[in-house]
């Protein structure tokens, strides 16, 4: 027999690099899950730790392997300091997603770092953590997994939106759930903020103060990504690969390279809302670029745009992560095949028992 109730935490590193997102949350199982997100924390990276993971894309091996081992000690202190602080006891488990460096299904390779066995004993804690390199095994493509926690948890939205690193979106269609990345978003943002002096475009001012530049526009919208039917995935490659190399052929101001990804973002989006009324909820760091929301509504003028309270807006994948645990703990499905592509739908995740 189940439990109904588990006291857990969910930790989330995403690809814009804003730092360590921890959650600690009580979930309860009656008919349907229900959820209470308590204390919260984002712990930023030190300006090294941006500098390494930056760069880890272009890692060797061995310096995967290290770095594999530096992180893992690092969350592993970020968590105990959180549960600390807070003084958190009678968890469950502490339910990590790690920090993605490399992601190529198509290869069938994907690498979350902090996710090695000896993160239980440094934190004293249960660790559920993983949860994409099966999904590679079984042919999908690791991603996305938070559509799961979408249907379950916020069955009342029509879509799901998330706006991070890269935006992707969630949905039912057929009596399937749908999902897959649209768009990078903040990976790129970001970058350019970076240039001007700024870790983040705040509420999209500099986007805002630029100048739209159509033939830009039209060279991203024409990449073959777009053209791709789902399931489909993005990582930091596709931005170095892709996305940059476009962006530095064009020599017009920064604020005008902004102002025409905004758009290229609500664009993309755009694209993929099919239905002409709906319910909209939008999470992740983006949902706070009100010049992107602005965008966003003006292409989808019908659409109910929902932004939820802080915690939801700024937790909801570290909510979901720690949902995926919960499952994985209780042998239940965690992937959905319909979006990621694998041969079927299955439990994900690796657990590491805490020593009594």
């Amino acid at each position: 027999m189940f439990k109904q109730n588990y006291n857990v935490i969910g930790v989330m590193s995403g690809t814009s690099l804003d730092g360590v997102d921890l959650a600690h949350i009580k979930f309860h199982k009656d008919l349907n899950w229900n959820y209470e997100i308590l204390e919260t924390s984002t712990i930023p990276y030190s300006e090294s730790w941006l500098k390494i993971l930056k760069g880890a894309v272009g890692f060797s091996e061995t310096e995967l392997e290290k770095l594999n081992i530096d992180y893992t000690n690092l969350l592993a202190h970020i968590i105990k300091d959180f549960i600390s602080n807070f003084k958190i006891d009678d968890l469950d488990a502490v339910c990590s997603h790690g920090h993605t460096v490399l992601h190529k299904p198509e290869l069938g390779f994907t690498l979350q770092i902090g996710n090695l066995p000896v993160i239980s004993e440094l934190t004293n804690q249960t660790i559920v953590c993983d949860f994409r390199v099966n999904d590679i095994r079984l042919g999908g493509q690791g991603a996305p997994l938070v559509p799961i926690g979408d249907k379950l948890l916020f069955s009342e939205y029509d879509y799901c939106l998330n706006l991070g690193g890269f935006s992707n979106i969630s949905f039912d269609e057929n009596q399937q759930r749908i999902a897959f990345d649209i768009s990078p978003v903040n990976t790129v943002l970001n970058y350019n903020s970076n240039i001007l002096g700024f870790p983040y475009d705040d509420r999209g001012l500099i986007a805002k103060s630029g100048n739209f530049n159509s033939d830009l526009f039209d060279k991203l919208n024409d990449l073959d990504f777009y053209k791709l039917s789902f399931p489909k995935s993005l990582g930091i490659e596709f931005v170095n690969e892709f996305i940059f190399p476009i962006i530095k052929s064009f020599i017009i101001p920064t604020k005008d390279i902004m102002n025409t990804f905004v758009e290229h973002i609500a664009f993309q989006i755009s694209k993929v809302i099919y239905k002409k009324r709906a319910k909209l909820l939008i999470t992740g760091g983006g949902a706070y670029n009100d010049f992107l929301l602005e965008r966003i509504k003006f292409y989808l003028p019908n659409i109910e745009v929902v932004i939820p309270d802080n915690k939801t807006i700024e937790f909801k994948e570290a909510l979901i992560f720690a949902f995926l645990g919960i499952l994985r703990m209780r042998n239940e499905i965690n992937v959905l095949s319909s979006v990621t592509g694998a041969q079927k739908n299955h439990c994900s995740g690796l657990i590491f028992e805490r020593k009594r």
